[in-house]
């Protein structure tokens, strides 16, 4: 069973920066595609980015593009989240997500139904 879990929120004021960690078990990460998603009290979890395997391909919603970038590290079976230029808008539960299956397609990773694993969520607060 893969658990996540995730660390590093906190509350920033805008423009600040902050870097969220996925750490995984259970299963090598290295099998694992994983993404980030976020959701704002009252609205439908959204995508904000995703990784392949290898960390050879990177995918990003267009809210986030430019700010945050994602990363991986299989030898530690960790997974970033660097977020630069924070947003009020940006305050959110930020959740790690993973699966094994399919062929990676910017629908697929996009989409939460791609994912049999969630972590817990961290919250993250943008101040202006």
């Amino acid at each position: 069973q893969v658990q996540l879990v995730e660390s590093g929120g906190g509350s920033v004021q805008a423009g600040g920066s902050l870097r969220l960690s996925c750490a995984v078990s259970g299963r090598a990460s290295s099998s694992l595609y994983m993404g980030w998603f976020f959701q704002a009290p009252g609205k439908e979890r959204e995508f904000a980015a995703a990784i392949g395997w290898s960390g050879g391909s990177t995918y990003y919603a267009d809210s986030v593009k430019g700010r945050f970038t994602i990363s991986r590290d299989n030898a530690k079976n960790m997974v970033y989240l660097q977020m630069n230029s924070l947003k009020p808008e940006d305050t959110a539960v930020y959740y790690c997500a993973a699966d094994s299956r399919g062929s990676l397609t910017s629908w697929v990773v996009s989409t939460t139904t791609s994912y049999r694993y969630w972590g817990q969520g961290t919250q993250v607060t943008v101040s202006s």
